[in-house]
Protein backbone atom coordinates (compact mmCIF):
# COMPACT_ATOMS: atom_id res chain seq x y z
CA UNK A 1 0.00 0.00 0.00
CA UNK A 2 1.20 3.38 -1.04
CA UNK A 3 2.27 6.45 1.86
CA UNK A 4 -0.39 8.31 0.35
CA UNK A 5 -3.24 6.25 0.33
CA UNK A 6 -2.51 5.18 4.14
CA UNK A 7 -2.37 8.72 5.17
CA UNK A 8 -5.93 9.11 3.95
CA UNK A 9 -9.05 8.61 6.35
CA UNK A 10 -11.55 6.31 5.83
CA UNK A 11 -15.07 7.60 4.83
CA UNK A 12 -17.47 7.96 7.19
CA UNK A 13 -20.25 5.13 7.32
CA UNK A 14 -23.68 7.09 7.45
CA UNK A 15 -22.12 8.10 3.21
CA UNK A 16 -22.72 4.93 2.24
CA UNK A 17 -26.18 5.92 -0.24
CA UNK A 18 -24.64 9.13 -1.02
CA UNK A 19 -23.99 12.52 0.76
CA UNK A 20 -26.78 13.23 3.44
CA UNK A 21 -28.48 15.89 0.86
CA UNK A 22 -28.65 13.48 -1.56
CA UNK A 23 -30.22 11.20 1.08
CA UNK A 24 -32.51 13.25 2.01
CA UNK A 25 -33.97 14.05 -1.35
CA UNK A 26 -34.40 10.69 -1.62
CA UNK A 27 -36.22 10.27 1.70
CA UNK A 28 -38.46 13.37 0.80
CA UNK A 29 -36.71 14.75 3.79
CA UNK A 30 -37.62 18.49 4.58
CA UNK A 31 -36.46 20.54 1.87
CA UNK A 32 -36.58 17.57 0.24
CA UNK A 33 -38.27 15.80 -2.89
CA UNK A 34 -41.03 13.98 -1.66
CA UNK A 35 -41.68 12.18 -5.25
CA UNK A 36 -40.44 8.65 -6.14
CA UNK A 37 -38.65 6.90 -3.30
CA UNK A 38 -35.74 5.86 -5.28
CA UNK A 39 -33.30 8.16 -7.95
CA UNK A 40 -33.96 6.83 -11.76
CA UNK A 41 -30.36 4.60 -12.24
CA UNK A 42 -27.82 6.88 -14.59
CA UNK A 43 -27.83 5.13 -17.88
CA UNK A 44 -23.66 4.32 -18.70
CA UNK A 45 -22.09 6.13 -21.37
CA UNK A 46 -22.46 4.16 -24.19
CA UNK A 47 -19.34 3.65 -26.91
CA UNK A 48 -19.74 4.80 -30.22
CA UNK A 49 -21.54 2.27 -31.94
CA UNK A 50 -21.00 1.49 -35.82
CA UNK A 51 -21.34 4.13 -38.37
CA UNK A 52 -25.04 4.09 -39.56
CA UNK A 53 -25.70 1.25 -42.36
CA UNK A 54 -24.37 2.27 -46.16
CA UNK A 55 -28.21 1.99 -48.14
CA UNK A 56 -28.35 -0.52 -50.76
CA UNK A 57 -26.88 0.88 -54.23
CA UNK A 58 -29.45 1.64 -56.71
CA UNK A 59 -29.46 -0.42 -60.01
CA UNK A 60 -30.07 2.48 -62.47
CA UNK A 61 -30.81 -0.15 -65.20
CA UNK A 62 -33.78 -0.89 -63.83
CA UNK A 63 -35.13 1.80 -61.51
CA UNK A 64 -37.24 5.14 -62.79
CA UNK A 65 -35.18 8.00 -62.41
CA UNK A 66 -37.39 10.66 -60.49
CA UNK A 67 -37.66 14.52 -61.73
CA UNK A 68 -35.63 16.77 -60.42
CA UNK A 69 -36.82 20.19 -61.04
CA UNK A 70 -33.02 22.48 -60.59
CA UNK A 71 -33.27 26.38 -60.43
CA UNK A 72 -29.64 27.85 -60.49
CA UNK A 73 -29.12 31.31 -59.85
CA UNK A 74 -26.11 33.32 -60.14
CA UNK A 75 -24.98 35.26 -57.07
CA UNK A 76 -27.60 33.82 -54.71
CA UNK A 77 -30.80 31.82 -53.97
CA UNK A 78 -33.67 33.21 -55.34
CA UNK A 79 -36.45 34.54 -53.02
CA UNK A 80 -38.67 32.56 -51.06
CA UNK A 81 -41.36 34.36 -52.52
CA UNK A 82 -40.36 33.27 -56.06
CA UNK A 83 -41.85 29.55 -55.12
CA UNK A 84 -44.92 30.53 -53.78
CA UNK A 85 -47.24 29.71 -56.40
CA UNK A 86 -47.19 26.77 -58.49
CA UNK A 87 -46.63 27.30 -62.03
CA UNK A 88 -44.91 30.35 -61.70
CA UNK A 89 -41.28 29.20 -60.06
CA UNK A 90 -38.53 31.34 -61.46
CA UNK A 91 -37.28 31.32 -64.50
CA UNK A 92 -34.14 29.06 -66.03
CA UNK A 93 -35.42 26.18 -64.74
CA UNK A 94 -32.94 22.58 -65.60
CA UNK A 95 -35.43 19.52 -65.43
CA UNK A 96 -33.37 16.76 -64.71
CA UNK A 97 -33.78 13.10 -64.15
CA UNK A 98 -31.68 11.46 -61.52
CA UNK A 99 -31.68 8.39 -59.31
CA UNK A 100 -31.94 9.35 -55.20
CA UNK A 101 -28.21 8.33 -55.40
CA UNK A 102 -27.37 10.88 -57.02
CA UNK A 103 -23.94 13.14 -55.71
CA UNK A 104 -24.01 16.97 -55.63
CA UNK A 105 -20.46 16.54 -57.62
CA UNK A 106 -22.98 15.17 -60.67
CA UNK A 107 -25.71 17.66 -60.14
CA UNK A 108 -22.83 20.26 -60.50
CA UNK A 109 -21.27 18.72 -63.57
CA UNK A 110 -25.20 18.64 -64.57
CA UNK A 111 -25.67 22.70 -64.16
CA UNK A 112 -22.17 23.48 -65.43
CA UNK A 113 -23.59 22.05 -68.36
CA UNK A 114 -26.42 24.54 -68.86
CA UNK A 115 -25.14 27.68 -67.40
CA UNK A 116 -21.63 29.14 -68.75
CA UNK A 117 -21.39 31.36 -65.62
CA UNK A 118 -20.74 28.13 -63.74
CA UNK A 119 -18.24 26.98 -65.66
CA UNK A 120 -15.36 29.29 -64.47
CA UNK A 121 -12.59 27.70 -62.33
CA UNK A 122 -13.58 29.59 -59.46
CA UNK A 123 -17.12 28.53 -59.26
CA UNK A 124 -18.35 27.81 -56.02
CA UNK A 125 -22.39 26.12 -55.55
CA UNK A 126 -24.12 26.44 -52.91
CA UNK A 127 -27.43 23.62 -52.70
CA UNK A 128 -30.93 23.99 -50.95
CA UNK A 129 -33.86 22.31 -51.37
CA UNK A 130 -37.24 24.12 -51.24
CA UNK A 131 -40.42 22.45 -50.12
CA UNK A 132 -43.53 23.25 -48.04
CA UNK A 133 -43.72 22.96 -44.30
CA UNK A 134 -46.29 21.62 -42.12
CA UNK A 135 -48.18 24.69 -42.81
CA UNK A 136 -47.85 24.85 -46.30
CA UNK A 137 -45.26 27.88 -46.30
CA UNK A 138 -42.20 27.18 -48.39
CA UNK A 139 -38.72 26.36 -46.63
CA UNK A 140 -35.05 26.70 -48.12
CA UNK A 141 -32.62 24.20 -46.22
CA UNK A 142 -29.23 24.63 -47.05
CA UNK A 143 -27.11 21.09 -48.16
CA UNK A 144 -24.43 21.31 -49.60
CA UNK A 145 -21.36 23.23 -51.28
CA UNK A 146 -19.22 22.29 -54.11
CA UNK A 147 -16.98 23.64 -56.42
CA UNK A 148 -16.59 23.94 -60.06
CA UNK A 149 -12.87 22.07 -60.34
CA UNK A 150 -11.61 20.95 -56.96
CA UNK A 151 -13.08 18.57 -54.83
CA UNK A 152 -14.71 19.29 -51.56
CA UNK A 153 -16.34 17.32 -47.94
CA UNK A 154 -20.00 17.73 -49.70
CA UNK A 155 -19.52 16.23 -53.13
CA UNK A 156 -19.83 12.84 -51.93
CA UNK A 157 -23.45 13.56 -50.44
CA UNK A 158 -26.00 12.33 -52.42
CA UNK A 159 -29.77 13.32 -52.55
CA UNK A 160 -31.01 10.22 -50.23
CA UNK A 161 -28.56 11.48 -47.81
CA UNK A 162 -29.67 15.12 -47.59
CA UNK A 163 -33.59 13.29 -47.36
CA UNK A 164 -34.65 14.51 -50.45
CA UNK A 165 -37.94 13.67 -51.56
CA UNK A 166 -39.44 13.56 -54.94
CA UNK A 167 -41.82 16.98 -55.30
CA UNK A 168 -38.81 19.06 -53.37
CA UNK A 169 -37.04 21.58 -55.86
CA UNK A 170 -33.17 22.15 -56.14
CA UNK A 171 -32.73 25.87 -55.90
CA UNK A 172 -28.38 26.43 -56.72
CA UNK A 173 -27.34 29.78 -56.50
CA UNK A 174 -23.44 30.01 -58.09
CA UNK A 175 -21.12 32.42 -56.89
Amino acid sequence: MAAYERSLPPPPRDYARGPPAFDRLQRGGPGGYSGPQTAAPVPPMAPAGPPAPVAPPIDREKTCPLLLRVFPSVNGHHRLEDYQTRGQEPGGEVQVYTWPDASLRELTDLVKEVKSEARRTTARFEFAFVYPDRRGRNVLRQVGLTHSTRPGDDDLKTLRDLNFQTGDFLDVAIY
